[in-house]
Protein backbone atom coordinates (compact mmCIF):
# COMPACT_ATOMS: atom_id res chain seq x y z
CA UNK A 1 0.00 0.00 0.00
CA UNK A 2 1.08 3.34 -0.76
CA UNK A 3 2.40 5.11 2.25
CA UNK A 4 0.63 8.32 1.20
CA UNK A 5 -2.32 6.71 1.88
CA UNK A 6 -1.16 7.19 5.59
CA UNK A 7 -1.82 10.51 5.82
CA UNK A 8 -5.37 10.63 5.17
CA UNK A 9 -6.60 7.61 8.01
CA UNK A 10 -6.72 10.13 10.50
CA UNK A 11 -10.19 12.14 9.30
CA UNK A 12 -9.32 15.08 6.82
CA UNK A 13 -6.13 15.91 6.12
CA UNK A 14 -3.84 18.60 6.02
CA UNK A 15 -0.95 18.99 3.65
CA UNK A 16 1.64 21.69 3.76
CA UNK A 17 4.30 22.86 0.75
CA UNK A 18 7.75 24.30 1.53
CA UNK A 19 9.81 26.00 -0.52
CA UNK A 20 13.25 23.96 0.02
CA UNK A 21 15.95 26.33 0.89
CA UNK A 22 14.19 29.47 1.60
CA UNK A 23 16.13 31.15 3.02
CA UNK A 24 17.98 28.42 3.86
CA UNK A 25 17.96 24.62 4.48
CA UNK A 26 18.01 24.72 8.38
CA UNK A 27 15.39 27.48 8.17
CA UNK A 28 13.39 24.45 6.19
CA UNK A 29 13.91 21.82 8.52
CA UNK A 30 12.45 23.93 11.12
CA UNK A 31 9.57 24.61 9.46
CA UNK A 32 8.96 20.85 8.45
CA UNK A 33 9.10 20.13 11.79
CA UNK A 34 6.74 22.82 12.97
CA UNK A 35 4.12 22.00 10.64
CA UNK A 36 4.26 18.19 11.35
CA UNK A 37 3.69 19.30 15.16
CA UNK A 38 1.52 21.60 14.40
CA UNK A 39 -0.42 18.47 12.55
CA UNK A 40 0.68 18.78 9.02
CA UNK A 41 -0.48 14.74 7.95
CA UNK A 42 1.89 15.21 4.95
CA UNK A 43 4.36 17.23 3.20
CA UNK A 44 5.48 18.68 0.09
CA UNK A 45 9.14 19.84 -0.21
CA UNK A 46 9.60 21.75 -3.58
CA UNK A 47 12.50 21.79 -5.55
CA UNK A 48 13.26 25.27 -6.64
CA UNK A 49 12.85 26.30 -10.36
CA UNK A 50 13.88 28.98 -12.60
CA UNK A 51 10.74 28.85 -14.39
CA UNK A 52 8.14 27.20 -12.11
CA UNK A 53 5.49 27.90 -14.56
CA UNK A 54 2.19 26.70 -12.25
CA UNK A 55 3.36 28.92 -9.08
CA UNK A 56 1.56 32.53 -8.21
CA UNK A 57 4.28 35.25 -7.18
CA UNK A 58 4.91 34.12 -3.86
CA UNK A 59 6.13 30.97 -4.48
CA UNK A 60 7.88 32.50 -7.84
CA UNK A 61 10.21 34.61 -5.42
CA UNK A 62 10.94 32.01 -2.58
CA UNK A 63 11.69 29.92 -5.65
CA UNK A 64 14.41 32.75 -6.89
CA UNK A 65 15.54 33.48 -2.82
CA UNK A 66 16.16 29.72 -2.96
CA UNK A 67 18.55 29.89 -5.99
CA UNK A 68 20.01 32.49 -5.03
CA UNK A 69 21.11 31.28 -2.32
CA UNK A 70 22.98 28.33 -4.05
CA UNK A 71 20.42 25.57 -3.25
CA UNK A 72 21.03 22.23 -5.58
CA UNK A 73 19.11 19.20 -5.92
CA UNK A 74 21.73 17.53 -4.22
CA UNK A 75 21.95 19.37 -1.03
CA UNK A 76 18.16 19.03 -1.04
CA UNK A 77 18.42 15.23 -1.03
CA UNK A 78 20.79 15.35 1.78
CA UNK A 79 18.71 17.28 3.72
CA UNK A 80 15.47 15.26 3.05
CA UNK A 81 17.85 12.20 4.66
CA UNK A 82 18.39 13.92 7.49
CA UNK A 83 15.13 15.37 8.00
CA UNK A 84 13.70 11.85 7.79
CA UNK A 85 15.76 10.51 11.21
CA UNK A 86 12.78 12.22 13.39
CA UNK A 87 9.73 13.22 11.08
CA UNK A 88 8.19 10.03 9.95
CA UNK A 89 5.10 11.67 8.29
CA UNK A 90 4.71 11.12 3.98
CA UNK A 91 6.46 13.53 2.02
CA UNK A 92 6.37 14.20 -1.35
CA UNK A 93 8.57 16.83 -3.52
CA UNK A 94 6.84 19.23 -6.07
CA UNK A 95 8.97 20.44 -9.10
CA UNK A 96 8.91 20.78 -12.79
CA UNK A 97 9.63 17.34 -15.12
CA UNK A 98 13.29 19.76 -16.38
CA UNK A 99 14.69 19.42 -13.41
CA UNK A 100 14.30 15.58 -13.41
CA UNK A 101 15.05 15.24 -16.81
CA UNK A 102 18.60 17.51 -16.05
CA UNK A 103 19.53 15.10 -12.97
CA UNK A 104 18.43 11.83 -14.66
CA UNK A 105 15.05 10.79 -14.58
CA UNK A 106 16.12 7.20 -13.25
CA UNK A 107 18.68 8.24 -11.00
CA UNK A 108 16.45 11.06 -9.62
CA UNK A 109 13.76 8.79 -8.59
CA UNK A 110 15.97 6.12 -7.08
CA UNK A 111 16.77 8.31 -4.84
CA UNK A 112 13.79 9.65 -3.54
CA UNK A 113 13.28 6.09 -2.58
CA UNK A 114 16.50 5.88 -1.02
CA UNK A 115 16.24 8.74 1.09
CA UNK A 116 12.34 8.38 1.88
CA UNK A 117 10.34 10.60 -0.82
CA UNK A 118 6.83 8.77 -1.24
CA UNK A 119 5.69 10.55 -4.10
CA UNK A 120 6.54 13.41 -6.98
CA UNK A 121 3.99 15.95 -7.99
CA UNK A 122 5.02 17.62 -11.50
CA UNK A 123 2.59 20.54 -12.22
CA UNK A 124 4.11 20.40 -16.09
CA UNK A 125 4.11 17.12 -16.84
CA UNK A 126 0.60 16.24 -18.81
CA UNK A 127 -1.60 13.56 -18.08
CA UNK A 128 -0.41 11.98 -21.56
CA UNK A 129 3.21 11.94 -21.29
CA UNK A 130 3.32 10.69 -17.60
CA UNK A 131 4.89 7.40 -19.24
CA UNK A 132 8.53 9.13 -19.37
CA UNK A 133 8.78 9.18 -15.56
CA UNK A 134 6.16 6.32 -14.33
CA UNK A 135 8.31 2.53 -15.47
CA UNK A 136 10.97 4.12 -13.03
CA UNK A 137 8.09 5.40 -10.36
CA UNK A 138 6.87 1.92 -10.12
CA UNK A 139 10.23 0.17 -10.61
CA UNK A 140 11.06 2.26 -7.01
CA UNK A 141 7.91 3.04 -5.54
CA UNK A 142 7.48 6.31 -6.17
CA UNK A 143 4.06 7.06 -5.95
CA UNK A 144 3.82 9.75 -9.10
CA UNK A 145 0.75 11.95 -8.38
CA UNK A 146 -1.61 13.59 -10.82
CA UNK A 147 -3.25 16.78 -11.18
CA UNK A 148 -7.09 17.22 -12.11
CA UNK A 149 -7.39 20.85 -13.33
CA UNK A 150 -11.23 22.47 -13.61
CA UNK A 151 -10.12 22.50 -17.54
CA UNK A 152 -10.06 18.22 -17.45
CA UNK A 153 -13.37 17.73 -17.90
CA UNK A 154 -14.16 14.66 -19.84
CA UNK A 155 -10.63 13.32 -19.08
CA UNK A 156 -11.06 13.50 -14.93
CA UNK A 157 -12.38 9.84 -14.99
CA UNK A 158 -9.52 8.60 -17.00
CA UNK A 159 -7.19 10.64 -14.80
CA UNK A 160 -8.38 9.17 -11.56
CA UNK A 161 -8.51 5.54 -12.96
CA UNK A 162 -4.94 5.40 -13.05
CA UNK A 163 -4.28 7.71 -10.05
CA UNK A 164 -1.70 6.96 -7.55
CA UNK A 165 -0.69 8.04 -3.71
CA UNK A 166 -3.43 10.67 -3.55
CA UNK A 167 -5.06 12.79 -6.72
CA UNK A 168 -4.15 16.53 -6.50
CA UNK A 169 -7.33 18.59 -7.40
CA UNK A 170 -6.30 22.25 -8.48
CA UNK A 171 -9.23 24.72 -7.22
CA UNK A 172 -8.98 27.44 -9.49
CA UNK A 173 -7.48 28.33 -12.98
CA UNK A 174 -4.37 30.35 -12.64
CA UNK A 175 -0.99 29.99 -10.75
CA UNK A 176 -0.92 29.44 -7.08
CA UNK A 177 -1.93 31.69 -4.48
CA UNK A 178 -4.14 32.95 -2.07
CA UNK A 179 -7.85 33.72 -3.58
CA UNK A 180 -10.78 35.48 -1.52
CA UNK A 181 -13.44 33.14 -2.67
CA UNK A 182 -13.02 29.60 -4.53
CA UNK A 183 -15.59 29.52 -7.21
CA UNK A 184 -14.87 26.07 -9.06
CA UNK A 185 -17.22 23.55 -8.65
CA UNK A 186 -15.11 21.20 -7.22
CA UNK A 187 -17.76 19.03 -5.52
CA UNK A 188 -18.96 17.26 -9.07
CA UNK A 189 -14.91 17.11 -9.99
CA UNK A 190 -14.67 15.23 -6.78
CA UNK A 191 -17.92 12.86 -7.87
CA UNK A 192 -16.52 11.85 -10.93
CA UNK A 193 -13.01 11.38 -9.04
CA UNK A 194 -15.38 9.39 -6.17
CA UNK A 195 -17.00 7.49 -9.20
CA UNK A 196 -13.41 5.59 -11.01
CA UNK A 197 -11.17 5.09 -7.55
CA UNK A 198 -10.64 4.61 -4.39
CA UNK A 199 -7.42 7.06 -3.59
CA UNK A 200 -8.09 10.58 -1.58
CA UNK A 201 -8.41 13.43 -3.12
CA UNK A 202 -6.99 16.50 -1.40
CA UNK A 203 -7.94 20.15 -3.00
CA UNK A 204 -4.86 23.26 -3.49
CA UNK A 205 -4.41 26.48 -5.10
CA UNK A 206 -5.63 29.16 -3.49
CA UNK A 207 -6.64 27.89 0.38
CA UNK A 208 -5.55 30.44 3.23
CA UNK A 209 -7.55 30.38 6.24
CA UNK A 210 -9.13 27.93 7.97
CA UNK A 211 -12.66 28.43 7.03
CA UNK A 212 -11.48 27.30 3.20
CA UNK A 213 -9.31 24.62 4.44
CA UNK A 214 -13.15 23.67 6.31
CA UNK A 215 -15.44 23.89 3.33
CA UNK A 216 -12.31 22.21 1.00
CA UNK A 217 -12.02 19.11 3.09
CA UNK A 218 -15.92 19.00 3.38
CA UNK A 219 -15.97 18.31 -0.27
CA UNK A 220 -12.58 16.19 -0.39
CA UNK A 221 -10.23 14.53 1.68
CA UNK A 222 -7.81 17.11 2.61
CA UNK A 223 -6.62 20.77 1.96
CA UNK A 224 -2.94 21.76 0.42
CA UNK A 225 -1.85 25.11 1.59
CA UNK A 226 1.62 26.65 0.03
CA UNK A 227 1.54 29.98 -0.82
CA UNK A 228 0.19 31.13 2.20
CA UNK A 229 2.97 29.14 4.60
CA UNK A 230 5.50 30.74 2.32
CA UNK A 231 4.42 34.51 2.69
CA UNK A 232 5.14 33.45 6.65
CA UNK A 233 8.77 32.41 5.46
CA UNK A 234 9.08 35.69 3.55
CA UNK A 235 7.89 37.49 6.24
CA UNK A 236 9.68 36.53 9.21
CA UNK A 237 13.12 34.48 7.36
CA UNK A 238 14.60 32.24 9.97
CA UNK A 239 12.08 32.99 12.76
CA UNK A 240 8.86 31.86 10.94
CA UNK A 241 8.69 27.79 11.80
CA UNK A 242 7.29 29.26 15.18
CA UNK A 243 4.42 30.95 12.99
CA UNK A 244 3.83 28.25 10.86
CA UNK A 245 3.41 25.96 13.63
CA UNK A 246 0.85 27.58 14.97
CA UNK A 247 -0.21 28.28 11.70
CA UNK A 248 -0.69 24.90 10.70
CA UNK A 249 -2.24 24.18 13.81
CA UNK A 250 -5.12 26.82 13.43
CA UNK A 251 -5.70 25.08 10.14
CA UNK A 252 -5.61 21.26 10.99
CA UNK A 253 -8.27 21.86 13.80
CA UNK A 254 -10.33 23.19 11.43
CA UNK A 255 -10.36 20.08 9.73
CA UNK A 256 -10.98 18.20 12.57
Amino acid sequence: MSKIRRAFENGKAFIAFITCGDPDLETTAAAVRAAVAGGADLIELGIPFSDPTAEGPVIQAANLRALRGGITTDKIFDFVKKLRRDVTVPMVFMTYANVIFSYGAERFISTCKDIGIDGLILPDLPFEEKEEFLPFCRKYGVDLVSLIAPTSENRIAMIAKEAEGFLYIVSSLGVTGMRSEIKTDLASIVKVVRENTDIPCAIGFGISTPDQARKMADISDGAIVGSAIIKLLETYGKDAPAHIGAYVKSMKDALR
